[in-house]
């Protein structure tokens, strides 16, 4: 079932946004806009755009995206967040094409990334149960999961789920969300998760 954009909140910026009549919400982010910590860089950005909902320790969310990935570091998906230093942000990026990403922060943050297909729509999944948290994506439309990661989240720490999206070299990148869904951990095994 369809989570209602009503039941999340803005962590902080609250970027230029709107939601049409089909349930689409369509934002647009602010100038230099991110998350990030310490690793490689030096910096610390905590500024990007995140819609977030309350949720137990163990679930199951996915949201379809369509954006205008142009410019270098244009990225956006799902949000995982305990706090400031203890977060996961999962989903497409621009850095020379299209590529999946996933950065997982304890203290600092750690990105790895791989191509991903040229597509109108992209649709991200990610599952949190014991310590792990299980992360896939796929062209919006193919019958198909593909693993994207497994990482290591605390089990005991209480967060928040939802959607995100930065800019970090400008303002103005323009994303689409539909379909975000809330509900109950996949207990599937690893290697079965990837059929709906």
């Amino acid at each position: 079932m369809t989570t209602s954009w009503d039941s999340l909140g803005w962590l902080a910026a609250v970027p230029e946004h709107d939601v049409e009549e089909d349930g689409t919400l369509t934002v647009v982010t602010g100038s230099e806009t991110d998350f990030w910590r310490e690793t490689q860089y030096g910096f610390i950005k905590d500024d990007g755009h995140a819609l977030l909902a309350p949720t137990g320790r163990e679930f199951t969310a996915s949201v379809i995206l369509r954006g205008h990935f142009e410019e270098l570091y244009d990225h956006a998906g799902l949000m995982l967040r305990s706090s400031e230093t203890e977060w996961l942000k999962f989903g497409v990026e621009f850095v020379r094409a299209r590529q999946w990403s996933a950065v997982m922060t304890h203290g600092k943050s750690d990105w790895s990334v791989q191509p991903a297909p040229d597509a109108p729509e992209y649709e991200f999944r990610m599952i949190r149960r014991g310590d792990a948290v299980i992360l896939h994506a796929r062209v919006a439309g193919e019958p198909r999961w593909v693993l994207q990661r497994v990482a290591e989240f605390d089990p005991g720490a209480d967060a928040r789920v939802g959607i995100m999206a930065c800019s970090p070299k400008r303002a103005g990148f323009r994303v689409a969300f539909r379909e975000f869904r809330l509900g109950d951990a996949d207990r599937r095994p690893l290697h079965d998760l990837v059929a709906d």
